[in-house]
């Protein structure tokens, strides 16, 4: 049976297959007559639209939902839209930001580009003006989208490039094994979807491999130790009990705050410590 990656040399279900699909606008902002604004001219654009009143709230919409651009306030209760700027860029989000602010200090708007805003609006602002900007983003961001290569997958603070065989975290690249490499290939290509120990025998190892359930488990936590970000809580990949193992990107500020330090051993975590310990070596082929 071929390696569970060579199917993925195609188009993926990605942004990029999305192209065609209504966009989604998120919009953080705490101004509550921006709502109805924006509410009209989406409709009247034809994109879909999300809205956040505060920056955490914009930051785990932004990560976790398939959003096609984002319109920032920069002022905001709590993290100003600078610091969720930032934070999104950090956290490797690449889809369009348009900053929206009464400020029209022309030091604010430099502040905004730099740290990776793509454009910059001052309020009050004509409703076409900002529709204008918004479509040209959006018709910028599925050219870009069009011409990703097949089978590169993106998450924040990961990369799984399929035809390249590679894996980036937080740009610097991870050294996989081909078992551990195909195991990643078949977790991200179906984000939020809960895949069982048999089905990943039956893709990654093959139809009628003699593995052990608990092989899987110990694959699944090297594999984890090379690609979560420091901590002790999983960032991507994630134990159903019982089941098997879901690949689902955790919001910003839990990532932010695990690179910190605190927190502890989820429950999965501790069952597949376990695992390994019983297991041994026996189940490491690859």
């Amino acid at each position: 049976m071929p390696a569970f990656t060579e199917s993925l040399l195609s188009p993926l279900g990605s942004a990029a297959t999305r192209a065609g699909a209504e966009a989604t606008v998120l919009v953080i902002d705490d101004d509550p007559s921006m709502r109805d604004i924006l509410a009209v001219l989406a409709q009247q654009h034809g994109f879909a639209i999300q809205f956040a009143e505060n920056g955490s709230d914009g930051l785990r919409m932004a990560e976790q939902s398939d959003i096609d651009l984002v319109l920032l306030d920069l002022t905001l209760p709590g993290l100003t839209g600078f610091d969720v700027c930032r934070r999104l860029r950090a956290a490797g989000v690449e889809i369009p930001i348009i900053m929206v602010s009464a400020s029209t200090d022309v030091v604010d708007v430099v502040v905004g580009l730099e740290i990776g805003a793509d454009d910059y609006i001052t309020k009050p602002f004509e409703l076409r003006e900002l529709a204008a900007r918004i479509n040209a983003k959006l018709r910028r961001q599925r050219s870009t989208q069009s011409q990703v290569r097949p089978g590169r997958l993106k998450f924040p603070g990961l990369v799984v490039d399929i035809g390249r065989h590679e894996v980036l975290r937080d740009g610097q690249p991870v050294s996989l094994t081909p078992t551990e490499f195909d195991l990643l290939a078949l977790l991200s290509a179906s984000p939020g979807r809960v895949i069982s120990r048999s089905e990943m025998i039956q893709k990654v190892w093959g139809q009628g491999a003699d593995l052990d359930l608990r092989s899987v488990d110990a694959h699944v936590y090297r594999l984890r130790r090379k690609i979560e970000p420091e901590g002790p809580r999983p960032t991507y990949i994630h134990a159903v009990p019982g089941i098997g193992y879901r690949f689902e990107r955790r919001g910003l500020n839990e990532r932010l705050a695990q690179q910190q330090g605190g927190g502890s051993l989820e429950p999965d975590s501790l069952a597949e410590l376990e695992t390994v310990v019983s297991v041994g070596t026996n189940g490491f082929s690859d």
